[in-house]
């Protein structure tokens, strides 16, 4: 079973949050601003995978169950998205 989308960008705000408060806190407007960048990218781009992830499970709900999500091939994928900013 899929996460909810809620959560994934609950979790997703949870760490930008924190590490923007650190940059606050160092009074590091630089690295307050690169974080606050950073996570609307971050942000539209797991919303559009999630969109992607909700579109193939509708289209097999017709067929067979989903297999179960593949953890390493997850991290593989953010590891490549991450590399082409």
């Amino acid at each position: 079973m899929s996460r909810p989308r809620d959560r994934i960008l609950d979790n997703l705000e949870s760490i930008y949050r924190e590490a923007y408060e650190r940059a606050k806190t160092a009074g590091d407007e630089k690295r307050m601003t690169d974080l606050d960048a950073a996570y609307q990218r971050e942000q539209l781009l797991l919303e559009v995978l999630i969109d992607i992830r909700d579109a193939l499970a509708a289209g097999r709900a017709d067929t067979t169950p989903a297999p179960p999500p593949d953890p390493l091939n997850a991290l593989e994928t953010i590891r490549r998205v991450t590399r082409l900013r």
